[in-house]
């Protein structure tokens, strides 16, 4: 099953990633995973870095629960997987600077609260939407 979610994910962002997208419901699509957080995060990473020499790489995680712990908060497991492909991405930046606010695209993996494991990510037909982009608010610096 993870094995098959990723070999569906990873295409949605092949074809995606010189487009921008904004998070939002309409435009996510979430997966069970029959196994934990941390195993599915490695199962996805691996499938990522399978494909390296694609130029396919992992930025960083960022462990929003354990984030909250370190604050005193409790939150169930929230790990967000950064990862792209910097000789697709970069030509776009390199035209739209602030492009980089929207990408490299991003994997959730969380837990609810009945201890169910879940993968989402932007589908590729809402990253590729234009219309989808907010308008920048203006920021005094």
């Amino acid at each position: 099953m993870m094995s098959r979610m990723l070999r569906l994910a990873i295409p949605v962002f092949l074809v995606s990633l010189p487009q921008t997208g904004l998070a939002a419901d309409s435009g996510l699509i979430t997966m069970p995973s029959k196994y934990s957080v941390e195993v599915t995060v490695q199962r996805f990473e691996a499938a990522i870095r399978e494909k390296s020499d694609q130029g396919w790489i992992i930025f960083t995680e960022l462990d929003h629960a354990a984030a909250a712990e370190k604050n005193g908060l409790k939150l169930p497991a929230r790990t967000v997987i950064v990862f792209g492909n910097p000789r697709s991405g970069t030509p776009s930046m390199q035209k739209s600077p602030t492009l980089a606010i929207d990408v490299p695209p991003k994997a959730l993996v969380w837990q609810d609260d009945q201890e169910k494991v879940w993968l989402t990510f932007n589908s590729g037909a809402y990253l590729q939407d234009p219309g989808l982009r907010l308008p920048s608010p203006r920021i005094t610096v």
